[in-house]
């Protein structure tokens, strides 16, 4: 299997990388030129593409051929990049591939998710001080997965919950609604959410599915 991953550079897309070699994938990776760096320790076992995972001509590029794309949404800075990002991806993929998007328990597809307050008030504060600062749009996240939602590919959203460094604990659960006691633990050990997202690659059960995942 030939496999993009937008956003490779990441501590996620790294570990996502290691994850598809592991399984014998080919790999094309997607990270800002600047960035490039990050993937030095695999510069000979995958094809990197330099540039923004927003550029259109970028995208077009590295997924040509791929059975599978994994993307990292970010709602970096106030342009509209994580929805840049899915359109392109979903343009410009192969109409059969497997297309697995990354993004946060905050993103709800159909309204029935029951969020703690807590929860709730992170998420107004992160998008509060994400725009005072023009970093992060956290609607812009919103607006590309839900054209990811109303698109007629074979795509999966994965909807990481709160996301910690160490060892594996193996593939993390999942529900099609937070506030689900199976994930009400919401932790998930970093590279337990690439296995996942690398995994549903072949899981047909995940086809046009936004899992909630949580470690176990």
């Amino acid at each position: 299997m030939k496999v993009c991953i937008v956003g490779a550079s990441g501590k996620l897309g790294r570990y996502m990388v290691r994850h598809a070699l592991k399984r014998g994938f080919e790999v094309v990776g997607v990270c800002r030129p600047q960035s490039v760096v990050k993937l030095a320790e695999f510069h000979d076992q995958i094809s990197i593409v330099p540039g923004m995972t927003d550029d259109r001509d970028v995208i077009r590029s590295a997924v040509d051929g791929c059975d599978g794309v994994l993307v990292v949404l970010v709602p970096f800075g106030m342009h509209g990049y994580a929805s840049g990002t899915a359109q392109a991806v979903l343009d410009y993929a192969r109409p059969e591939a497997r297309l697995v998007f990354s993004c946060g328990w905050h993103i709800t597809r159909d309204g029935n998710d029951r969020y703690p307050r807590r929860f709730i008030a992170t998420v107004k504060v992160m998008r509060f001080i994400g725009r005072a600062l023009r970093l992060a749009d956290v609607d812009d996240q919103i607006e590309a997965t839900r054209r990811v939602f109303e698109s007629d590919t074979r795509w999966t959203v994965v909807r990481g919950s709160d996301l910690l460094e160490g060892e594996s604990e193996g593939l993390p659960v999942w529900s099609r609604h937070v506030g689900d006691p199976l994930i009400a633990r919401n932790r998930t050990r970093r590279v337990d959410f690439a296995e996942f997202m690398v995994a549903a690659l072949d899981n047909d059960e995940l086809i046009q599915e936004a899992p909630a995942i949580s470690g176990r």
